[in-house]
């Protein structure tokens, strides 16, 4: 709470430019109309009740909009005025937390969160702020289990009471997305349930898998940030326990994981997110790479989009351990006045399971009209009942792995402080790989270094 507080104190005076985003001047400096991104309000009837709703990008607003253009009678009473502020820099969290503290208002009535902070507003020192579904009018238990909602999903958005506060509607949990001409040229097959054999399950089989690859002038993975959302999201616990940092013995295993990767040659040693990863997914690195880690959202809106002639030759399938990664979960706040239309568009986001739902329309990529992007969501009923056929992966049905995929994903290993203490191990990891520092220093630099940034106890 304490830290929550110095937050909030720090964002003041960026809060009083960007809560009234539609009114900043078009002079103010090029950060703070950054962060800002964009604030607007629809158009209508000043005699309608305002729904306030924030988020750090445009994909739930936009969800927001499409509820209203489907329901009428909806629209006629209640205008949507949105406030979307990027990640960058950290600026989301700050002017978010004030705008809940302050209320009135102008006070988010519906916000979303992304994993890398979710804990922080379902468990952690903001989930004063979050109501219940079932504040919210949501019969939300029935609604679960005939959405069939992945566990890892509904643990992330349950409060200390066991009461959910939140929920996705993308499913997140991961697969291994790999290149079916590589897997033929190795193993004579490209079929996901026989690749699946080879590269799993368990990391013994990846690291055959990757000797079998060397030998044949490949590389399994880009670098090693690949396995690393699989490794984390796997581990039996999470970093902090009851305020003190736990190193998890699979996620100290890492350090010799990426470390085997490097001394052997099985990858091109890259960053992910950074450019010689993107271009790994079109063969324009050292030696082809046979695949990456991750879920729905990686082939649609990442390796897709960077794969050029490789566009096609891809497929997913079982990963050597279960885990997701990313999503968004969707909030209404406790101190709203308008629980109930806040209530029935959360709903209809994330456990509506009929053909008006968004769950089927983003499933089955009508959101927008016909021939949009299909996407993996929360509810494996609607998953089951969709077509997830891709043209970038020759034809294969995503949803045959992604459902299952969602059902070995882990919820319970997250914290608020995820994002930062991901980012200091990241760092050490690659040190001791590179040669820069023996394994015992990187455990001890890093150790210092949440000691030093974070209100954790170090042990």
């Amino acid at each position: 709470m304490r830290k929550l507080i110095s937050l909030l104190l720090i964002a003041m005076m960026m809060f009083s430019l960007v809560a009234c985003g539609s009114n900043t001047d078009s002079t103010a400096p090029a950060e703070t109309t950054a962060a800002a991104a964009e604030t607007t309000a629809s158009a209508g009837s000043t005699e309608k009740e305002v729904l306030n709703v924030w988020s750090f990008t445009d994909e739930v607003p936009k969800m927001v909009e499409k509820y209203l253009e489907l329901n009428p009678e909806f629209a006629a009473k209640y205008e949507i005025k949105t406030t979307i502020i990027a990640t960058t820099d950290g600026a989301y969290q700050p002017a978010l937390d004030q705008a809940l503290a302050s209320g009135g208002a102008d006070a988010p009535d519906l916000f979303a969160a992304e994993a890398a902070f979710i804990l922080k507003y379902t468990q952690g020192d903001a989930s004063q702020f979050a109501a219940t579904y079932k504040d919210l009018g949501i019969d939300v238990d029935a609604k679960i289990a005939d959405a069939d909602i992945a566990q890892y999903t509904i643990d992330i958005g349950t409060n200390p009471n066991g009461e959910v506060v939140g929920l996705g509607y993308q499913a997140t949990g991961g697969a291994f997305i790999y290149r079916r001409s590589i897997a033929k040229d190795t193993w004579g097959t490209d079929d996901p349930a026989e690749i699946s054999k080879k590269i799993g399950p368990g990391w013994d089989q990846f690291f055959k898998a990757a000797e079998e690859l060397k030998a044949k002038g490949y590389g399994i993975v880009s670098g090693d940030g690949d396995p690393w959302h699989a490794v984390e999201n796997s581990s039996d616990q999470p970093w902090v326990v009851d305020g003190k940092l736990v190193i998890d013995p699979k996620r100290e295993a890492f350090l010799d994981l990426s470390k085997k990767l490097k001394d052997n040659g099985y990858h091109n040693d890259t960053q992910d997110w950074q450019d010689a990863w993107f271009a790994d997914m079109k063969d324009a690195g050292a030696k082809k790479i046979l695949g990456y880690f991750g879920p729905a959202w990686m082939i649609n809106y990442v390796i897709a989009n960077n794969a050029g002639d490789t566009f096609g030759d891809w497929a997913v399938c079982e990963p050597p351990v279960g885990f997701f990664w990313g999503g968004t979960w969707v909030l209404g706040s406790a101190s709203s006045e308008k629980k109930e239309a806040v209530g029935q568009i959360i709903e209809w986001i994330t456990l509506d399971t009929s053909e008006q739902g968004l769950q089927y329309m983003w499933a089955n990529g009508t959101l927008n009209g016909p021939g949009g992007t299909k996407d993996a969501v929360a509810s494996g009923k609607v998953m089951s009942i969709s077509n997830g056929e891709l043209e970038f992966l020759a034809g294969q049905n995503m949803f045959d792995v992604f459902i299952p995929a969602n059902q070995f994903a882990n919820g319970k290993n997250l914290t608020q402080y995820d994002e930062t203490i991901n980012r200091f191990w990241r760092d050490q990891v690659r040190a001791y790989t590179a040669g820069e520092k023996s394994r015992e220093a990187a455990l001890e630099d890093f150790k210092q270094m949440v000691a030093d940034n974070l209100d954790v106890t170090v042990e």
